[in-house]
């Protein structure tokens, strides 16, 4: 092969070596990275994979009954309420790991405030889901990645039950997006006219604070079945 070839051949290899590395996605913090610590990027762990440390159930103090470090995880090991944050969030990116048992329900719930019975009475809610399975599964609007009740996600994404899913949550202002799997699933703006017409057409309506405040705890939901988390991270945005 001229030498004139080979030149070109290994530059073309270097850029495009170059430019798939310009793509691949930040590494994530372990999940042995301890609770509360920062990456050079930004992102700050909510879980270092050995206690539950920054979390408590939601209206209780204590030490959770419902929840437990497994294998690494946080798992849902029986009936109670949602786990949340110590801390409270408003503009952040948030990205985690989750695992459902067949025939599952759970989802991450945020800006959650403290006034109301239930966390999904004021925070918007990602759902998980084995769709599969699951009788919310046959519509889009209450399936894996949607905004529950309100923006359907498409078919396809998901991975089966006991398979992990990837998550990542933007929330920036009134600007959401839901990613599962490296496919953005969902993307909305809170407080818009077809944001409160969605509303005021769902069950979400009973309840004047539903997606109302500002910031607020992130919750694990606990609902019906064992599910896991791992990788839980999150970053501030400005």
């Amino acid at each position: 092969m001229p030498h004139v070839t080979l030149r070109r051949a290994a530059m073309l290899f270097v850029a495009a070596t170059l430019a798939a590395c310009a793509h691949q996605p930040e590494p994530a913090m372990s999940t042995s990275s301890s609770a509360g610590s920062t990456s050079s990027s930004g992102w700050h762990s909510l879980f270092d994979g050995k206690t539950l440390t920054g979390w408590h159930v939601y209206h209780q103090t204590g030490t959770p009954t419902n929840w437990a470090v497994v294998d690494g995880t946080i798992q849902r090991t029986g009936d109670g309420g949602d786990l949340v944050t110590d801390e409270k969030y408003g503009n952040f990116e948030l990205a985690l790991d989750w695992k459902i048992v067949p025939g599952g329900n759970s989802g991450i719930i945020y800006r959650v405030d403290d006034s109301g019975g239930e966390t999904y009475e004021t925070g918007p809610e990602m759902q998980i889901l084995d769709d599969a399975r699951h009788p919310d599964g046959q519509s889009p609007l209450t399936s894996a990645g949607s905004n529950f009740g309100l923006y359907p996600a498409p078919r396809g994404v998901v991975k089966p039950a006991g398979e992990w899913n990837s998550v990542r949550l933007v929330v920036n202002g009134n600007h959401v997006e839901h990613w599962l799997n490296g496919v953005k699933v969902v993307e909305y703006e809170l407080h818009s006219p077809d944001w409160n017409a969605r509303v005021a057409a769902s069950k979400f309506k009973a309840w004047p604070g539903y997606g109302m405040s500002p910031t607020g705890r992130i919750a694990l939901q606990q609902h019906e079945a064992q599910v896991n988390f791992r990788n839980i991270r999150i970053r501030t945005l400005p």
